[in-house]
């Protein structure tokens, strides 16, 4: 089974309908919010975002890996990864909509 993809044009769209901004209105202020998100991360900062979740870097350590193919061991080198831990609420939303019901219906 394959779902869809949400994307900015998606975002933008509900921009759109929801809001009712102008399409390159609500195109700006996608690009301007993930800009944001996307600086912040860049400069080390966590992102939360309040019933959705939090981004974060973690930074990793050089170690050693092996390559499936060969079994050589070779090095992986140090870096910042990016995180997300989703709140309980978006935990929520996500079984609810697993087992048929609704953030109303559980209420």
């Amino acid at each position: 089974m394959k779902s869809k993809t949400l994307t900015r044009a998606d975002l933008a769209e509900a921009l759109v309908n929801k809001v009712g901004l102008p399409r390159n209105e609500s195109q700006d202020v996608v690009e301007l919010v993930l800009g944001e998100i996307s600086s912040a991360l860049a400069r080390g900062e966590g992102v939360k975002l309040s019933s959705f979740g939090s981004f974060g870097i973690r930074q990793k350590g050089q170690r050693i890996g092996r390559n499936p193919k060969t079994g050589k061991e070779v090095p992986i080198t140090p870096r910042r990864v990016l995180i997300f831990r989703p709140s309980n609420i978006m935990k929520e939303r996500i079984n609810d909509g697993l087992s048929g019901k609704t953030a109303k219906a559980a209420e």
